[in-house]
C-alpha cells in the first residue's frame, strides 16, 4: 500500500481545457467504488447480440502458466487510491447538494488473472466496444478470459493476504462489482475463425472510409492476421492513471514470457506479434479550427484521448482512421462542441518499448 505517496500529475503536457474534459468523457465509464456489500454488476445479455458459440468455455477454463499475486509484494505493483474519488450525490434524484462536493473513497487495487467469474464484469467494460452494432460478444469475453496466460483484470484488493489471484475462487476476488480495469491481446490468426472475431473484421472493413488505409487494414486482418494481436484495454474513468504504466508493463512482459513458456511451438509463435491493432474511442471537435463556435474557449483541443496513452500510439502508429460512433451521444454542456469518434490504429511491435517509455515519462512529469 502506498496511501500517502504523491499522486502524480497525470495531464501534464495537455491544455486546461483538456483536462477539464478528460474524466467527463463520453468514451469511458464511470464507476464508484463499491462498498464491501454491495452485489455484483449486472450485465445481462442484449436482446439483439449473437450467440456465443464458446459460452461453454466459461465452465472450464485452464489454469494459468505465470499467475499473477492476488496481493502484490511491493508498493510498485500495489497503488492506493485515497484521491479517486466521486460525487456523493451523483445517484440521487433529488438534485439536492452541490456537484463540488466529493467523498474521498481509498481501495486499494491489484492485478488478477482472468478467470471465469469475471465474466459479467469483463463484459460491462466491453459492451461498446464495438459501438451499437449487434456481434458474438460473449464469444469475445470468452476468449479474453480463457487466454490466462496473457491478460490482467484489475481489481479491489484481496484483504486475505494469503490469497492467490490465479484463477481460484476466492470471494474478496472474485466479484464482478470490485473489476475496474481489464487489458488483453488476442491473435487475429489463431482465433480468426472465431464468429466475434469474424464479426470485429467485418464491423472494422465496413466503417474504414478511406480506399488506400481500407487496404492495408485488410491485409492486417487477412494476409498477416497470424502476426497480429488486437489490443484491448478498458477501464472505468475513476481508475487511477498511477496503475496504467504497470497495466501496460504486466502485458508486454507476458508476451514475451509466453514464447518461452507456452507449451507447443504452435503457441509460443502465436504470441512473436508483429503489429498491434488496437480499437478506441476519442472525442473530436464538431466545429473546425478556423470557425469555432464564439462559446468555445481558444484551449480547445481538436482531438481528446479519454485514455491518455491512446495519444501515444496514434503518434507511433504506422496508420490511422476514425469513423463516427453512432451510440448515444453526451449532452453535457461542457462536451456539446465535441462528437464521440472511433479510432483504429496499426503500431508496430518495434515501437512498443517508445510507447512504454513515453507512457511512463507522461504520468511521472
Amino acid at each position: 500500500m502506498v496511501g500517502d505517496r504523491k499522486r502524480p500529475a497525470p495531464f501534464a503536457g495537455f491544455s486546461p481545457f483538456a483536462r477539464s474534459l478528460l474524466f467527463s468523457a463520453v468514451a469511458s465509464s464511470s464507476k464508484p467504488l463499491p462498498p464491501p456489500d454491495d452485489p455484483p454488476a449486472a450485465a445481462a445479455a442484449d436482446d439483439d447480440e449473437i450467440p456465443s458459440e464458446n459460452a461453454a468455455s466459461r465452465r472450464e477454463m485452464p489454469p494459468p502458466k505465470r499467475a499473477k499475486r492476488a496481493e502484490p509484494s511491493s508498493d510498485e505493483e500495489q497503488y492506493s487510491s485515497d484521491e479517486e474519488s466521486y460525487s456523493s450525490d451523483s445517484d440521487s434524484d433529488d438534485g439536492e447538494g452541490s456537484s463540488e462536493e466529493f467523498d474521498t473513497v481509498q481501495a486499494d487495487f491489484a492485478f488478477y488473472d482472468p478467470k471465469p467469474g469475471d465474466f459479467h464484469g469483463v463484459r460491462l467494460l466491453l459492451k461498446t466496444y464495438l459501438d451499437s452494432k449487434p456481434w458474438d460478444l460473449t464469444g469475445f469475453v470468452d476468449l479474453i478470459l480463457e487466454q490466462t496466460t496473457v491478460g490482467t483484470v484489475v481489481k479491489i484488493a484481496d484483504d486475505d493476504e494469503g490469497g492467490e489471484g490465479n484463477g481460484a475462487d476466492k470471494s474478496s476476488a472474485g466479484g464482478d462489482d470490485d473489476l475496474f480495469g481489464l487489458i488483453s491481446v488476442l491473435n487475429l490468426g489463431r482465433y480468426g475463425e472465431q464468429r466475434c472475431i469474424k464479426d470485429l473484421k467485418d464491423y472494422l472493413l465496413a466503417v474504414c472510409g478511406d480506399k488506400d488505409t481500407k487496404k492495408k487494414l485488410k491485409q492486417l486482418l487477412e494476409e498477416k492476421a497470424p502476426d497480429v494481436g488486437l489490443l484491448v484495454c478498458r477501464r472505468f474513468v475513476n481508475f487511477p492513471y498511477e496503475l496504467v504504466p504497470k497495466m501496460y508493463e504486466s502485458l508486454f512482459d507476458e508476451v514475451s514470457w509466453a514464447t518461452e513458456d507456452e507449451p507447443t511451438q504452435e503457441l509460443r509463435d502465436s504470441f512473436r506479434f508483429k503489429q498491434y491493432l488496437l480499437v478506441v474511442r476519442v472525442l473530436e471537435r464538431k466545429t473546425p479550427a478556423k470557425q469555432k463556435a464564439r462559446n468555445s474557449t481558444e484551449d480547445d483541443e481538436p482531438i481528446i484521448y479519454p485514455k491518455l496513452e491512446d495519444e501515444i500510439f496514434c503518434e507511433l502508429s504506422s496508420w490511422s482512421f476514425t469513423f463516427p460512433i453512432h451510440a448515444e451521444q453526451s449532452t453535457q454542456q461542457e462536451m456539446k462542441n465535441y462528437k464521440e469518434m472511433g479510432l483504429v490504429m496499426a503500431v508496430k511491435a518495434e515501437a512498443i518499448p517508445k510507447f512504454r517509455k513515453k507512457l511512463e515519462n507522461l504520468l511521472s512529469e
